[in-house]
């Protein structure tokens, strides 16, 4: 029996010694290396419309797309009086189009199983869906939809006016949201950046339908548009759908005027505000950062990596490769930090946000200014490399999936005018040397007016001008 069990297998055994290079040579690993995988990303592909509306795609054969709007538009292009109304808008163009209902918006996005999207910034706004890739064309309808031909009826202006009070009282809860406001507020004071995204109570309760239309007519024009798409997109046939559906959007500017960017000026300043009874301390520095097409944008970024980030509760706190993050650990000085470094078309902010205990605050405040005075100085090699490592993997991270990726050609459109590949970003990682970084460091942080916003217990924050005299080292 044994004898002829053992028989009967012996056909089996010598075929599957047969094959062992087969199998081996299937799922032997790839030696392609990290600038190799780069140059192997998909194409971006471009295509302009007559009336200015330019269509970026990338084709990565996944199941399923993100297709969206992204609007050169934002709480920049307000005015005092009317700021907020890109806000309003953008929480409008749910409540129904002249074409289609809120019900005929919900049964047409989720009818298909699909996720409808947006968000409103300073300088951009943007509409957009995920859904499977034989939907990219129905999406699109929606969304184009939504954007062009919202009807804002009064009874739905003073429902979603309650909607954003309600945001409001939510937002003021999120300390560092409240912070970053606030920075921006002070430290582009009397400027366009200093206005917030939300709107003051007053704007939000005495916004009409005429200035919805205004802003929309005056900032819905083909060339301030990216039609941005990205996961199982086929290009020809998404141009195709774009003509049909933004296609017919205006170009030209008749009676209203044209929204450029303003110069906006960095003034070094404080906003404190103290409440003994709040348990910690919220408190954010910065000094004037690079914009977006600035040569120093990517210097800075590495520096903001080098300073990193710090949580008490890490598990490996006590080893962090920050020196900033060594420092909060080894003197219990904060609770956690993090170092920022935020671009806008021609300025930028370059900072830190931090929450301590209200007796560490002065402890905590020196040894971040003594971090920035050491990388202006002495940064290493050996440090920048690590800077460059932590900056290539979170920069891929960020685009993992359809929708990170439909983000980033949407804005890299409409800041740059065209996409930088992730090939051509890790070439300007990899030639910045220390040498610069403590050069641009120099520029932007040397010797600057920063500027700084406290809450809670803040009694231990130093006056202005002792925090200005500690931007720069008198050695001898």
């Amino acid at each position: 029996m044994a004898a002829r069990l053992l028989k009967s297998l012996q056909p089996l055994a010598s075929k599957s010694v047969s094959t062992p290079a087969l199998i081996s040579k299937r799922w032997k690993p790839t030696s392609a290396k990290y600038d190799q995988c780069l140059l192997n990303a998909p194409e971006t592909k471009i295509t302009t419309l007559q009336n200015g509306v330019r269509v970026a795609t990338e084709d990565s054969g996944l199941p399923s797309c993100t297709v969206g709007l992204w609007v050169e538009a934002g709480s920049r292009y307000e005015s005092d009086r009317t700021n907020g109304v890109a806000n309003l808008l953008e929480h409008l163009a749910y409540r129904g189009t002249s074409t289609r209902s809120q019900a005929d918006i919900v049964k047409d996005i989720e009818g298909i199983g699909a996720h409808l999207n947006s968000y409103t910034g300073r300088e951009q706004t943007a509409f957009y869906a995920k859904a499977s890739a034989q939907d990219a064309e129905k999406v699109l309808d929606v969304v184009a939809d939504i954007l062009q031909n919202s009807k804002f009826d009064q009874g739905d202006i003073d429902a979603e006016r309650k909607v954003i009070h309600q945001e409001l009282q939510e937002v003021e809860t999120d300390l560092q949201q409240v912070i970053l406001d606030y920075l921006h507020a002070t430290a582009f004071q009397g400027t366009p950046l200093a206005r917030s995204i939300y709107g003051s109570t007053k704007n939000i309760n005495t916004l009409t339908r005429e200035d919805l239309l205004e802003y929309r007519s005056t900032n819905l024009k083909g060339p301030r548009i990216v039609l941005a798409a990205a996961g199982g997109v086929d290009h020809e046939q998404l141009v195709r759908a774009a003509e049909k559906t933004v296609g017919t959007i205006a170009t030209a500017y008749d009676s209203t005027e044209i929204p450029l960017v303003s110069n906006c000026r960095f003034t070094g300043s404080e906003i404190r505000h103290r409440d003994d009874s709040m348990p910690l301390a919220h408190i954010a520095m910065a000094v004037e950062g690079a914009g977006w097409n600035s040569p120093d944008r990517i210097p800075l970024l590495l520096a903001s990596t080098l300073i990193g980030s710090w949580d008490r509760t890490y598990a490996a706190a006590g080893n962090a490769s920050s020196k900033l993050g060594q420092a909060a650990h080894a003197g219990k000085l904060s609770h956690g930090f993090e170092s920022f470094s935020l671009s806008y078309a021609d300025t930028g902010l370059f900072g830190i946000y931090f929450i301590c205990d209200k007796m560490t605050i002065e402890d905590f405040i020196f040894n971040i200014q003594g971090e920035w005075m050491r990388i202006c100085t002495s940064a290493t090699d050996g440090e920048l490399e690590r800077a460059k490592n932590v900056l290539r993997t979170s920069l891929q991270l960020q685009n993992e999936g359809s929708t990170p990726t439909a983000e980033d050609i949407g804005r890299q459109f409409l800041v740059h005018g065209g996409r930088q590949s992730m090939a051509s970003i890790n070439a300007q990682i990899s030639s910045v040397t220390s040498g610069q970084i403590r050069d641009v460091c120099t520029k932007y942080i040397y010797d600057r007016c920063p500027a700084i916003v406290s809450i809670g217990p803040v009694e231990q924050v130093p006056d202005y001008n002792r925090l200005r005299a500690s931007m720069y080292w008198l050695r001898f």
